[in-house]
């Protein structure tokens, strides 16, 4: 092994220096893009300046400036494109691959072998010297055993005899660690790679991706793809790489922008944003669900999810109940059944004014919707509504230049005044006085109205408030009342926000993106069906990617995964639905997850990666004060081999309260939902923005039977253990939580003789 292990180091040498070679040719090439970039962009500064008096003179210059922002935009994109391709070939001459297959095709009598990395490299003869990982061939690395494999290529299905499988660790161009493997990667790279530090960013998995994750990864058939994981398996990852995946796999017909991420929060964002950049693709949007609907619902401040968690900690029973119902499906059907049976008398139309005058009022808009056809669907008769009354504004605009008023605004004009209202017209096209004059007559009483050409636009002369607080009159009486007060003080329940959307939508026929592809959601057991009908409403066009743990359920009940899938289907109507379950966890090591998967009813489910670590500890504390000297002894332990310690609480109070002690004896960050980025150190932060994060080692806040009564909170208790990937330490202010005196005694340890009734 060691002679192959030479001849392996010497090929790294070697495509290692075309890799150099290569990088400095694109970097002449940036260079000289940037300076013709730099140039273009003087230019047009330049010609923005200059010829802007005479009308003619300025005619001909917009068009001079349209021609040199163009030229600006596509040497933009060009120096964009080889920084891009600089920052790959960077990354390629540290570690230029990570795999190697040998393949003997039918009709061949040499076997070929191939080099798989995060790009393709090709020589000055254009022969590969690295396959991208997304290849069709390079996916018998992932999914094949030595023997017969086939692959999908775009010519149908193809055959081959996989002779050897290699794979490599490759760091700063030397080689660390190779072998050879019938697996899809063996245990001595994923120990090395998984027992690392945690980092500020998520980082890439391609030589690490294991067979169940290569399926999410290059399924390009389904039209709802449910991905339910187990904490630590590695689902994000999955899908972030899939997003690359079919970027790449259909580069002629999709882009970045075609592609929506729908995330927990902002820290998780800031978490996963150097994946793609570090597989040489453009970070799609993402966006958080009361990011999604604050942009629809401009002057309220809308709940996030992490009010929404905060919130349900200390419910009203009845408040309760309506926010369960209203996240139902069946709810949002009502809506539908509502909006058809809907009499023209109870439409909340609302007068359009301009400053104090009236211009339509409410009657008439009435007036004109009832005049329209019944057989019509609401959004026609709504669509043909604005028409009419844009034509009616037509006609009041050209009644009103032949009011005084314009014509004193005519005489009163300044040259620069006048020279913009005639920007976009050759003065020489006009033959008389006259015609000039009622051009200008025009443009100024087009400007005077256009608040209320914007209203009749953006549909405001319907009160979509007070519809729903009539819809939820007759169907979910009370509820009005909260909803009313809230709108008050400006404020927007997120149980609120799908249905209010989806009756203001299909009322006025907006509200839909066609554009967009593929929508996938993060976290997805902490979404109603509500909200993914009206997401799947919004994105008609989109395939939908799920992914989340049933068991990390902090809003409803543990659901099983078929039973959600079933729910989905029906709710979403999709014909091509799938299920995905990853059960093998790989964040932490095996006797965190030992511990997990003792706490579930169901954890057997659960593998186990088999990485060794120190059982989780388990701590009492007799009151508060005796709480924080505990928490800060542990830290103290905890920072000799960890870089990043998590204190997590089950609220934001609790966060708060234990940073009111220890900030001051020690450095440490306390993480709410403004929070972009996650340092190293000491950190505080509740549950719901732990999601998705992991940490060196984790203290879980006080898992009392007061905080964890029963099987209501266990999700909770199991998300907040499953952050920890080295260390976890469980301290308790009172009894411990019966959740964990279900775990048998030798999971973990115990500190102080704490007494657990469980016995072996």
């Amino acid at each position: 092994m060691d002679k192959e292990r030479l001849q392996e180091q010497r090929r790294v040498d070697n495509v290692v220096a075309k890799i150099k070679k290569s990088f400095k040719k694109k970097e002449q090439e940036y260079l000289k893009a940037h300076q013709e970039t730099s140039s273009v962009e003087k230019n047009y500064v330049q010609n923005a300046k200059i010829n802007t008096f005479e009308i003619d003179d300025r005619i001909e210059t917009n068009a001079e400036v349209q021609q040199q922002k163009q030229l600006v935009a596509k040497n933009v994109e060009t120096e964009t494109i080889l920084k891009g391709q600089l920052t790959t070939l960077n990354d390629l001459e540290k570690s230029p691959y990570f795999g190697r297959v040998d393949i003997l095709d039918e009709d061949e009598q040499t076997p070929e072998t191939l080099y798989i990395g995060i790009s393709s490299f090709v020589d000055e003869k254009q022969n590969f010297l690295i396959y991208d990982w997304r290849a069709p061939i390079s996916s018998i690395f992932y999914n094949g055993t030595l023997g017969k494999v086939s692959y999908d290529a775009p010519s149908g299905k193809q055959e081959t005899d996989l002779l050897k499988k290699r794979q490599f660790l490759i760091q700063n161009a030397q080689i660390k660690n190779m072998f050879d493997t019938n697996e899809t990667v063996g245990d001595n790279i994923l120990q090395e790679i998984l027992g690392s530090a945690s980092d500020e960013y998520m980082k890439n998995i391609v030589a690490t991706i294991q067979q169940e994750q290569n399926i999410i990864i290059r399924d390009t058939q389904s039209d709802l793809l449910l991905v339910q994981g187990v904490a630590g398996s590695g689902k994000t990852s999955a899908i972030l790489q899939r997003i690359a995946f079919l970027l790449y796999h259909s580069r002629s017909e999709l882009n970045a922008d075609q592609f929506v991420l729908f995330s927990p929060n902002l820290l998780f964002s800031h978490y996963i944003s150097e994946v793609l950049p570090s597989l040489g693709e453009r970070n799609m949007r993402q966006v958080t669900l009361a990011e999604f609907f604050s942009q629809r619902f401009e002057g309220l401040n809308v709940e996030t999810l992490f009010d929404s968690y905060e919130k349900r900690l200390f419910p009203s029973k009845e408040e309760h109940k309506y926010k369960q119902e209203k996240e139902t499906a069946s709810f949002m059907e009502k809506i539908k059944n509502y909006i058809h049976d809907l009499k023209t008398d109870d439409f909340q139309f609302t007068d359009i004014m301009l400053d104090d005058q009236v211009i339509f009022d409410k009657e008439l808009i009435r007036a004109t919707y009832a005049s329209l056809p019944d057989a019509m669907s609401p959004s026609q008769r709504f669509f043909e509504t604005k028409n009419l009354l844009i034509k009616k504004l037509k006609l009041l605009i050209a009644k009103e230049t032949r009011k005084k008023w314009v014509l004193e605004r005519i005489d009163s004009l300044n040259d620069e005044e006048y020279f913009t209202l005639i920007s976009d017209y050759k003065r020489s096209r006009f033959g008389e006085v006259a015609e000039e004059e009622n051009y200008l007559a025009l443009k100024i009483v087009k400007d005077r109205f256009r608040t209320v050409y914007d209203a009749i636009y953006n549909n405001y002369f319907l009160d979509v408030y007070r519809q729903y607080s009539a819809f939820l009159m007759k169907n979910l009486r009370g509820s009005e009342i909260s909803f009313n007060a809230e709108l008050e003080i400006h404020r927007l329940s997120l149980a609120d926000c799908a249905p209010l959307l989806y009756l203001r939508d299909l009322l006025t026929g907006g509200g839909q993106n066609q554009k967009i592809h593929h929508l996938f959601i993060d976290e997805i057991q902490d979404y109603s069906l509500a909200q993914l009908k009206y997401l799947k409403f919004a994105f008609p066009q989109a395939k939908l990617t799920l992914l989340g743990d049933s068991e990390q359920a902090l809003f409803s009940d543990i659901q099983e995964p078929a039973e959600f899938l079933s729910n989905l289907k029906k709710t979403l109507n999709v014909k091509k639905a799938r299920i995905i379950q990853l059960n093998k966890s790989y964040r932490s090591t095996s006797s965190i997850t030992n511990f997990i998967k003792a706490m579930l009813p169901d954890g057997n489910k659960i593998q186990a990666f088999t990485r060794p670590g120190k059982v989780p500890k388990v701590l009492l504390a007799n009151d508060y004060s005796d709480a924080i000297k505990k928490i800060n002894t542990q830290i103290a332990q905890l920072l000799n081999s960890n870089s990043t310690i998590a204190i997590i609480t089950n609220s934001m109070e609790e966060c708060k309260q234990i940073y009111r002690k220890i900030h001051s004896i020690r450095p440490v960050t306390l993480i709410d939902n403004t929070a972009r980025a996650v340092p190293q150190g000491v950190l505080i932060l509740p549950i719901y923005l732990a999601k998705g994060l992991e940490f060196d080692a984790v203290i879980a806040y006080d898992i009392s039977a007061h905080n964890y009564q029963n099987e209501h909170s266990l999700g909770t208790l199991y998300t907040i253990c499953s952050r920890a990937m080295h260390e976890l330490v469980l301290l308790s202010i009172g009894d411990v939580s019966p959740l964990i005196q279900k775990v048998p005694t030798k999971l973990f340890s115990v500190e102080h003789q704490v007494i657990l009734p469980y016995k072996n």
